[in-house]
């Protein structure tokens, strides 16, 4: 893929669309058009132990909003992962994928300026390496949700999330990760993946998260001038408020081999936002999005700049949503999926973020949880099958289900820090 032409576009349009190219003359790109050096990007730490034993243990080291809602770094990479040989791995291909890792922690801070990231296995993996993981961890294969979905599987053997405000730190640390530059931050690379790992560059996959960002792309196709300017999000409304986020203690694997871990699902989907700004109303999208109440009591404002730490969502709102869909016609996406929840408690923690991969909207949805079947919990209450012959007609009024396509699917397996390089089903 070449490089964006840099006429008309503004410099967080270039970065964004420059990430999205990957490779290094997008990273010579990346740091000519930022005029600064590396240098200014805080150092990692060569102390391993000072890090967080969870992979995913992100919301620390995360900035926040004025509300207190943890905020995702604005550029993501997922890097798709091959291995290069077949059967348990070495002792020596182990060591290397850690000392790889090690190199990112050394170069940069657990922090949104700097990078954090995250090393995923899929099912495959495990069966590839003939170490089952059915007696220490749920990890299905992937599979379609609903009657209306047909997703290709994520069936590679590893996943990268990387993820930073800054451009060329997601690049750099990519390109170091596979050998391509010989000093990152400072810090030398002495080893990389390439001896363990084959980057499987059609299967990556990019995306940016934050404030605005979503308004910079009305130039790709299906992108409509109607997305908010101050939207974080394509569909226009805030999300990931702290109160309907799982925490990273009800994420994390509490028993067995591999606890201190966690499980991850991406889907990747395409967004029909031109239906959804152009034949819809505010109202019928805050309606859609969250329950028909928002809509009666005006709880959410143009971008849900209403709503601080929560998503409104009351125990009588979401108990209302089987009366909805009979005498309303209507429910919202966030009122299907509370009706989830534990105790009250979400069971997932969501870190997805928007992409025009392929030159069309969509959204990269990533989620955390204990079990993979938890996901496929929500998914089923959000899906609304029951609710669906009660007076929603189909999926007309059904949440966002008619604006939403899933084209991909994953599971993967975070395994604790320790145990991250290339771990075995049954690490004990």
């Amino acid at each position: 893929m070449s490089l964006p032409d840099r006429t008309g576009l503004s410099r967080r349009e270039y970065l964004r669309a420059v990430v999205a190219v990957g490779g290094a003359s997008a990273l010579g790109a990346c740091l000519a058009e930022d005029g600064e050096t590396e240098d200014a990007v805080p150092g990692g730490t060569d102390d391993p132990e000072s890090l967080p034993p969870r992979q995913h243990a992100w919301n620390d080291a995360l900035s926040t909003d004025d509300d207190g809602n943890v905020q995702l770094p604005e550029h993501h990479v997922l890097v798709a992962l091959s291995l290069v040989d077949d059967g348990e791995p070495t002792d020596e291909a182990r060591e290397t994928v850690e000392t790889s890792l090690r190199t990112l922690e050394r170069a940069y801070e657990w922090s949104n300026e700097g990078l954090v990231f995250t090393i995923g296995y899929t099912p495959a993996y495990f069966e590839r390496i003939g170490s089952p993981t059915a007696e220490t961890v749920d990890l299905p294969e992937p599979t379609a949700l609903t009657v209306r979905e047909d997703p290709e599987p994520d069936d590679f053997d590893a996943l990268l999330h990387l993820a930073s405000d800054r451009a060329e730190v997601v690049l750099r640390a990519e390109e170091a990760l596979f050998g391509e530059v010989e000093e990152v931050n400072g810090v030398a690379v002495e080893t990389d993946l390439s001896a363990v790992f084959e980057r499987l560059d059609d299967r990556r996959r990019t995306g940016f998260s934050g404030p605005g960002l979503p308004a910079e792309h009305t130039d790709t196709p299906g992108v409509p001038e109607e997305v908010p300017e101050d939207a974080p999000f394509f569909m226009g409304f805030r999300s990931g408020f702290r109160a309907n986020q799982a925490t990273e203690d009800r994420a994390t694997i509490a028993e067995g081999p591999f606890a201190g871990g966690t499980t991850q699902h991406v889907s990747s989907m395409d967004l029909q936002l031109e239906t959804w700004f152009k034949q819809d109303s505010h109202r019928q999208r805050v309606s859609k999005m969250f329950s028909p109440e928002h809509v009666d009591e005006d709880l959410v404002g143009d971008i849900g700049e209403k709503l601080s730490t929560s998503s409104g969502l009351t125990d009588e709102r979401i108990e209302a949503t089987e009366e909805d869909a009979r005498t309303r016609g209507v429910v919202g996406h966030a009122q299907k999926a509370a009706r989830a929840r534990e105790n009250g408690n979400p069971l997932l923690l969501r870190r997805d973020f928007d992409t025009v991969d392929g030159d069309r909207p969509g959204v990269h949805f990533l989620s955390l949880q204990r079990e993979v079947e938890e996901f496929v919990r929500v998914r089923e209450a959000m899906t609304g099958a029951d609710l669906a012959g009660n007076g929603v007609g189909g999926v007309q009024n059904n949440g966002i289900l008619q604006y939403i396509f899933v084209n991909r699917r994953g599971n993967y397996l975070l395994p604790p820090r320790p145990l991250r390089a290339l771990p075995s089903g049954d690490p004990a």
